[in-house]
């Protein structure tokens, strides 16, 4: 079992921590609890560079190993890195648990160094038809990220 974590932070007041797992060569399982967030639907996504030395803008865009198109994340035509869309409640919290098989924890496509983000807005999953679709989902800015680091 290799075990992660990102802890995120914004200075919007965003904040949480996010947890994966991975068991052998299998699935990756990633747990989150977000706070500080407006009520609704926000995109989740692993960017491609563990930088925030400016803020979340330096953490490159969505982590895509395979020069695929962004799309959902049961599509096979998608970014490694489109965990899809989180839903926050009205008291600005989310609680989630996210199974995919695309970002592995070891190997050399790991997402570990890298960054996980949420954004501002909803994820339309490449399939908006703005032109922002097909390469972020259109989910508008960055309002919290984190570098994904070792467990012990």
């Amino acid at each position: 079992m290799v075990k992660a974590v990102a802890v995120l932070s914004s200075s919007e007041g965003v904040s949480g921590t996010i947890l994966f797992s991975q068991e052998g060569d299998d699935t990756t399982t990633v747990t989150g609890s977000l706070s500080g967030l407006k009520p609704g639907q926000h995109g989740f996504h692993v960017h491609a560079l563990g930088d925030t030395t400016n803020g979340c803008m330096s953490t490159g865009p969505h982590f895509n190993p395979g020069g695929k198109e962004h799309g959902a994340p049961g599509d096979e035509n998608r970014h490694a890195g489109d965990l899809g869309n989180v839903t926050v409640g009205e008291d600005g919290k989310a609680s989630f648990t996210i199974v995919d098989k695309q970002i592995p924890l070891t190997g050399p496509h790991s997402i570990v160094g890298r960054a996980v983000v949420v954004h501002a807005d909803p994820d339309d999953l490449g399939k908006g038809g703005h032109e922002l679709s097909k390469t972020t989902g259109n989910a508008g800015g960055r309002v919290a990220c984190g570098i994904i680091g070792l467990q012990g």
